[in-house]
């Protein structure tokens, strides 16, 4: 007969099925729900500075489009009018290019 503090119990079943459970509950918290935190908080601020990154890029082309328009004297008076939206929107293709390019440049770091 098997003694009382014995491991191989059958009455003591339930009693290992609670703790088994209790111990996968505790698991999949600690690898889900506080590594879903952390990756939380690291996409709001991510998001965030995205947002103020181009808001501040809207207001430094704003800022050469106007620079374009009224420091140049007569040179875009007229008929030549619209190049300064030419040259501005043609800085934000660079701009955009760059970011490309560079996002390209970090891939290709990551497969070697």
């Amino acid at each position: 007969m098997p003694e009382p503090n014995d491991s191989g119990d059958p009455t003591d079943l339930p009693s290992h099925v609670q703790d088994l459970s209790k111990l996968v509950v505790a698991y999949l918290k600690q690898e889900t729900i506080e590594p879903l935190k952390d990756l939380k908080r690291f996409v709001a601020f991510g998001l965030g500075g995205s947002a103020l990154v181009g808001f501040g890029l809207v207001l430094l082309f704003l800022g050469v489009l106007r620079l374009l328009q009224d420091e140049t004297g007569d040179a875009f008076r007229g008929h030549l009018s619209f190049l300064p939206y030419v040259i501005t929107v043609a800085l934000c293709g660079a701009v955009a290019g760059g970011a490309m390019k560079a996002r390209g440049r970090k891939k290709e770091a990551k497969r070697t």
